[in-house]
C-alpha cells in the first residue's frame, strides 16, 4: 500500500496523473554504471573524473552529489583468501576436474570455495528518494522545490538561492550543492520527460531492468512478487526499503524511489530510521509557541490588573486645588 503526499503540497496538477517513481532491484544489479551515464547525458551532468577512489574501490563516483544524480554502489563484503594464487584455468579448461588450486607451501585451496569467497560484491544504483515526507521541500524557503503532479520533488535551479537549508534536512544526503555557483542539486526523475510520456534515462539505460519505472501502486506490486520469488529460491534475506509498507512507517512517509535489499541498509549506505526533521519537530515545536505566547498572554494580562489597580501619581494641578479646599 503506497502513500501520497497531501493534494495542497502539489503544485503543478494534472487529473490523470498518478504517482511515479523507481524500484531498484539489488539482486539484478552488474554494476556496470549505465544509469549514471545516461542520466549525466541527458541531464548535461559533468563527468566524475577518473580516479579511484580510497581504499581500491572500482567506483569513480563515490557519492551522490550535484553533479551525480545517480550512484552505482560497488560494495564489497569479503575478501578472498590473501594465499589464494588463483584456479589452475589451463587444466580446468583441459577437463582435468580440478578443484583445487596452489596456495603456496605445496598447499591446495578448493576452487570453488575461494571463488564464492571472492564473488561477494552488492551493486545497488542509488538516487534520490522523492519522499512522501521530503525534508528537503519542507525546509526551503524560496519555494524552488516543489511536488510535482507525479507526486516527484523537483528543484528549480532558477529559484533556488542557495542558502544550502536543504542539505541538512535530507535524511538521506542526497541533495548537495554545486562547488560553482552555490545552488542545490538533485534527481528530478527527469521530469521533462515523464512530461512527454517517456521513461526516466537511468531506467531507460538499465540493461537487466534493475532499475523499473512506472506507477508506484504498480511498482510496490511487482517487487512484493519478487521478494516472494527471492524467498522461494532460498534467499530469505531479501525485503523492501521505504515501499511505504506498516515497517517502514518511519521512512519519510514511504519512498517513490524504493529497494530490494538482501542486507542491512548501513551497508548500503542507507539509513535504518529516516525523517523529515521538519515535519519531525514540528509538533514539539509547535507545542512550545503555543505555551510561550500564552504565557505571554498571561503574563501580560497581569500586569495590565495590577497596574490598574495602583493608585495614580497626582499632577501638580490636582495637588494644588486639592490644598485650596484644605485636604492634605
Amino acid at each position: 500500500m503506497t502513500t501520497h503526499a497531501p493534494p495542497t503540497e502539489i503544485a503543478v496538477h494534472r487529473p490523470a496523473a498518478r504517482r511515479m517513481g523507481f524500484f531498484t532491484d539489488t539482486t539484478t544489479c552488474i554494476g556496470c554504471k549505465a544509469c549514471e551515464v545516461a542520466c549525466k547525458q541527458w541531464n548535461d551532468l559533468p563527468a566524475d573524473g577518473s580516479q579511484f577512489t580510497k581504499g581500491g574501490s572500482y567506483d569513480h563516483t563515490g557519492a551522490l552529489n550535484a553533479s551525480t544524480w545517480r550512484h552505482v554502489r560497488f560494495i564489497e563484503v569479503a575478501e578472498p583468501d590473501p594465499q589464494w594464487q588463483g584456479p589452475d584455468l589451463v587444466a580446468m579448461a583441459e577437463g582435468n576436474g580440478a578443484t583445487a588450486a596452489p596456495a603456496g607451501d605445496g598447499a591446495t585451496v578448493d576452487v570453488g570455495a575461494a571463488v564464492a569467497a571472492m564473488d561477494q560484491w552488492i551493486f545497488m544504483s542509488d538516487v534520490c528518494k522523492h519522499c512522501t515526507n521530503a525534508g528537503c521541500l519542507d525546509a526551503c524557503p524560496t519555494g524552488a522545490l516543489i511536488r510535482t503532479e507525479f507526486e516527484t520533488v523537483v528543484l528549480q535551479p532558477d529559484v533556488c538561492n542557495g542558502c544550502g537549508y536543504c542539505v541538512p534536512a535530507c535524511p538521506f544526503g542526497v541533495v548537495a550543492r554545486d562547488h560553482d555557483d552555490g545552488r542545490a542539486a538533485k534527481c528530478t526523475l527527469c521530469y521533462d520527460r515523464l512530461e512527454d510520456g517517456l521513461e526516466p534515462a537511468c531506467a531507460k539505460s538499465c540493461p537487466t531492468d534493475s532499475i523499473q519505472f512506472g506507477p508506484l501502486d504498480e511498482l510496490v506490486e511487482l517487487a512484493g512478487r519478487r521478494v516472494t520469488e527471492l524467498h522461494g529460491r532460498g534467499l530469505e534475506s531479501a525485503y523492501l526499503y521505504g515501499a511505504g509498507d506498516a515497517p517502514d512507517e518511519q521512512l519519510a512517509g514511504g519512498l517513490g524511489a524504493f529497494f530490494l535489499l538482501t542486507a542491512p541498509p548501513e551497508l548500503y549506505g542507507l539509513p535504518a530510521q529516516a525523517e523529515s526533521p521538519v515535519q519531525e519537530n514540528v509538533a514539539p515545536a509547535t507545542a512550545m509557541a503555543m505555551g510561550a505566547g500564552l504565557l505571554a498572554a498571561a503574563g501580560a494580562a497581569v500586569a495590565f490588573v495590577l497596574a490598574s489597580r495602583a493608585p495614580r501619581p497626582r499632577s501638580p494641578r490636582q495637588r494644588v486645588a486639592v490644598r485650596r479646599w484644605g485636604g492634605s
